[in-house]
């Protein structure tokens, strides 16, 4: 096996013309020996290919970072893991909600992230944690049951502010000093302003009609989702992680941070970490990441086996290729044959991106494509403009042609009847007191309805006076 040779220089392997973004890969065996691959480029507009040191934006990876920062400050005394956020932020009204809850995704915590396109705000307006947090401090009761797990960036990101208020320091300045600079993770950074400039730093692209398009937007969003990172380092930290995980028969940091069941059966979720303990001795604890066409995956076994891949291939999601290598890894430590060396993880790779059509710029329609019709332009009843307290902005009701519609940021959406009393669209669900006929005229307006967006349940919208 090729153990951690490099991918460029003299007497390196070839590499495929770089032509598309890419993805880097390491594997790391439980005896010690790794290696890595790396296909396509990390900036297109530069050429500049894929290395073992690019940095790419890991997302959620960073959950379990700030999860660890937060145990140590336990450990410390620093803080209680059981105690109410409300102790640290005194402007957040849940009282029940503890640092544990936030921890486990179980304080029933809208994700802020999920709102912005009620409060008005669009994918390329810049927004801040400041801007997340306050929309935060407005909710004004769980949104789950207690004990109920509802994903929530900004319930990591609370749980940041807190770290704050008992070290004297933003995240940022706490990882690099508590675990980056000790674990030796040069690259590794939490960026706290999208300005920052990341040495190293990968763009992300999707591919389109128009040929590749760069898919970042202005974000800083410290905890949940700006962890910058290459595969070298994040081996550093799954090392690291093993380390404090194989005196104990238990789950990683389990004693701390109990894990309990999640949104993906039968994964458990415990400190930043989903977890399989479904087979003794071959336990799995793992998290993915997906921010701005970044994708990221790191999967630490019991056994040592250590995955890590990072994508800034908007249509290669890191996690699908991760899994394809940490079965071929497995195979490859059970039969003792070399059938994961660099060049099996640079094929696995090469697949991987292979299989997504790449972009053309000068694709035309069929010369038999019908013209696209105009939309027809329908004579809206307005049913009335809605707010909620937890939400700044307003909405407004509908109905046209028989038709339900919402409207938010200047635009409608047609609500597609799934059930009584509710509809629905791509992203959202709609639900009414009563069934409502929309052929009748005029359709009397219903004077509330419950909103679920994604991450961000049971928004309660109520008439206003218009």
């Amino acid at each position: 096996m090729k153990t951690d040779a490099p991918s460029t220089g003299p007497g390196a392997r070839e590499r495929p013309p770089a032509r598309t973004p890419g993805v880097a890969a390491l594997v790391r065996h439980p005896d010690g020996t790794g290696t890595h691959a790396e296909v396509g480029v990390a900036n297109m507009e530069l050429s500049v290919p894929v290395q073992p040191g690019t940095t790419f934006n890991a997302g959620s990876l960073g959950k379990q970072i700030t999860a660890h920062l937060a145990v140590l400050s336990s450990r410390e005394g620093l803080l209680r893991l059981d105690q109410p956020v409300t102790t640290f932020l005194p402007r957040f009204r849940l009282t029940s909600v503890t640092l544990l809850d936030l921890i486990r995704h179980q304080g029933g915590v809208r994700d802020a992230e999920s709102m912005l396109s009620l409060a008005g705000l669009r994918e390329l307006d810049h927004y801040t944690s400041d801007d997340l947090l306050e929309l935060a401090y407005r909710q004004s009761f769980r949104c789950t049951e207690p004990g109920e797990f509802l994903y929530s960036n900004t319930g990591y990101l609370l749980l940041a502010a807190v770290l704050r208020i008992v070290h004297g320091s933003d995240l940022a300045e706490l990882a690099a000093r508590r675990v980056f600079e000790p674990l030796g993770m040069t690259t590794a950074r939490f960026v706290s302003s999208p300005e920052e400039v990341v040495p190293g730093a990968a763009s992300s692209y999707m591919p389109s009609g128009r040929g590749w398009l760069r898919c970042q937007r202005p974000t800083a969003l410290p905890g949940p989702g700006t962890l910058w990172c290459s595969t070298t380092d994040l081996d550093r930290w799954l090392a690291y992680l093993w380390e404090a995980w194989t005196p104990s028969q238990r789950l990683a940091f389990e004693d701390d941070v109990p894990y309990l069941p999640s949104d993906h059966e039968p994964y458990v979720y415990g400190p930043g970490l989903y977890a399989d303990p479904r087979r003794a001795g071959a336990e799995l604890v793992f998290h993915y990441g997906h921010e701005q066409g970044f994708s990221a995956a790191a999967l630490l076994f019991r056994s040592g086996l250590r995955v890590l891949c990072l994508s800034n291939h908007a249509a290669v999601h890191a996690d699908h290729v991760a899994d394809t290598i940490s079965r071929a890894a497995r195979r490859t430590d059970a039969d003792s044959q070399d059938t994961a060396d660099s060049e099996g993880l640079l094929r696995i790779l090469k697949e991987a991106c292979s299989q997504v059509q790449s972009p053309d710029r000068d694709q035309q329609l069929p010369a038999s494509s019908p013209a696209p019709r105009p939309k027809e332009r329908l004579s809206h009843q307005a049913l009335g403009t809605y707010a909620c307290e937890e939400v700044p902005g307003t909405l407004r009701l509908s109905v046209a042609d028989g038709k339900l519609f919402l409207w938010r940021r200047g635009t409608c959406e047609h609500l597609i009847p799934n059930g009584p009393a509710s509809f629905c669209t791509a992203d959202l669900r709609v639900t009414v007191p009563h069934d409502l006929e929309l052929a009748a005229t005029p359709l009397p307006a219903p004077d509330r309805f419950t909103l679920h967006l994604g991450r961000a349940p049971n928004l309660h919208y109520q008439r206003t006076g218009d």
